[in-house]
């Protein structure tokens, strides 16, 4: 387990794939099993994938309310010009050449008990097994003022790739030049922890270039920012864009209301900031069919086993991806990915009467901050000698230097733009 990070951004994703499609599951368990995932996003679509890909005989019925996904990952680059919209997007048909059944359906209800699930459209499939990928959802109301209204039509979060994505484009391109632009970062936990300030960056990166007067202020419920990539984020905001950006950290900097006609926000210390352009990341929790389903914990997100993403609320149904608790894991794409990979070989053992393996985890994760200018993460994780929870492995993984050389600099946006097409297709195709 001692990896390099070198080592291990080269492994990439072949050390979960290997884990779970070695020899030990080469042995058929699920004939006339049927497994039903909810929720077409990388934890749920890998998991459909990989389910068939290790046990062909399993029926796999993936249901997604939308025929096209479009990552949170990369999202950004939209924001700065440096990537379109619909190079985001993915169908499922790859997953239909696998055997995946899909249903493009909006999911109701699921019933545990008589292991039944029902959809809008009056569909109910029975399972054996059930994987739910919800991603997340917002708590509204946390900031006053903010409504789902709001962030669809007037100060968007983007934070789910989309419309809201193209408003906040928009919004950006109209900014006078010596105009504010405030962004939020949520409390933890929260779906793709560098996200809010890789945003600041790809804002930045448009600004520059056409509006070098401005500013952009990151008002932070946190005051570890970013974590360890928060000095590569500083260092780089500093090198590429001079006092352009500024980063303030919470508490006292957590943002309380909004008052929408006058473009301004409140902190919990009481300061009072307006701008031309607000994007405001609300507090999050599981999605809403976690909720509705009695997944959730009262804090809004899933209690799991950590072996199996077995629910520890609701036997028989797995979660995966950002709606789980995964303990050192962040809630990004690469450990949904992973995730969701070690659910779908749990399933295969269940379901044949075996005792599920010890599994390892891996997550990656890139962010660029400017032209030649990218940094990354990267971690591996082990079960916990309980059984109860996920930890980080000492020693394993690790962050861009400080000190990177801008060779070393350039070559992360490299690997980061060759991370997001193999993931993509390990994921859709």
């Amino acid at each position: 387990m001692n990896f390099t990070r070198r080592k291990l951004l080269k492994a990439g994703g072949l050390l979960t794939a290997a884990s779970v499609v070695g020899f030990p599951y080469l042995v058929l368990g699920g004939v006339n099993k049927k497994v039903v995932v909810i929720g077409g996003g990388t934890g749920g679509a890998t998991a459909a994938k990989y389910l068939r890909l290790i046990d062909p005989t399993i029926e796999v019925t993936l249901i997604e309310a939308n025929k096209d996904y479009y990552t949170c990952y990369c999202s950004n680059e939209v924001l700065s010009g440096e990537r379109n919209l619909d190079s985001l997007r993915f169908g499922y048909t790859g997953l239909a050449k696998h055997g995946v059944k899909v249903i493009h359906d909006l999911v109701t209800s699921i019933d545990a008990n008589k292991k039944i699930v029902k959809t809008a459209s009056g569909k109910e499939l029975a399972f054996d097994r059930c994987i739910v990928g919800p991603g997340v959802d917002f708590k509204w109301g946390e900031i006053q003022g903010y409504d789902e209204k709001t962030a669809e039509t007037i100060i968007p979060h983007a934070w789910k790739t989309g419309p809201q994505t193209l408003l906040l484009r928009k919004q950006i391109e109209s900014i006078s030049n010596g105009g504010v632009v405030v962004i939020t970062s949520p409390p933890s936990p929260y779906r793709c922890p560098p996200g809010p300030y890789e945003r600041a960056s790809q804002i930045a990166h448009y600004l520059k270039k056409h509006r070098p007067k401005s500013k952009i202020i990151i008002l932070d419920a946190k005051s570890s920012g970013a974590g360890p990539k928060q000095p590569l984020f500083e260092d780089g905001w500093k090198k590429l864009y001079g006092e352009m950006v500024e980063w303030r950290p919470g508490p006292d900097n957590e943002v309380k209301q909004l008052s929408v006609a006058n473009k301004t926000v409140i902190t919990s210390f009481g300061d009072e900031i307006k701008a031309e352009v607000l994007n405001i990341i609300p507090p999050q929790k599981a999605g809403k069919i976690a909720v509705d389903s009695g997944l959730t914990d009262d804090k809004g997100w899933c209690p799991i086993n950590p072996k199996t993403f077995e629910s520890k609320l609701k036997p028989g149904i797995h979660v995966i991806g950002d709606a789980c608790i995964a303990g050192a894991m962040p809630k990004s794409g690469y450990a949904a990915n992973s995730q969701a990979k070690i659910c779908a070989a749990a399933i295969i053992d269940l379901l044949a009467g075996r005792e599920p393996g010890i599994p390892s985890y891996i997550n990656t994760c890139y962010s660029i901050i400017g032209d030649d200018y990218g940094v990354s993460i990267a971690g591996v994780y082990r079960l916990s000698a309980d059984g109860n929870t996920i930890d980080s492995v000492p020693g394993a993984g690790g962050v861009t230097p400080r000190d990177a050389t801008p060779d070393q600099l350039k070559r992360e946006v490299s690997y980061a733009r060759s991370w997001f097409n193999n993931i993509t297709h390990d994921v859709f195709n």
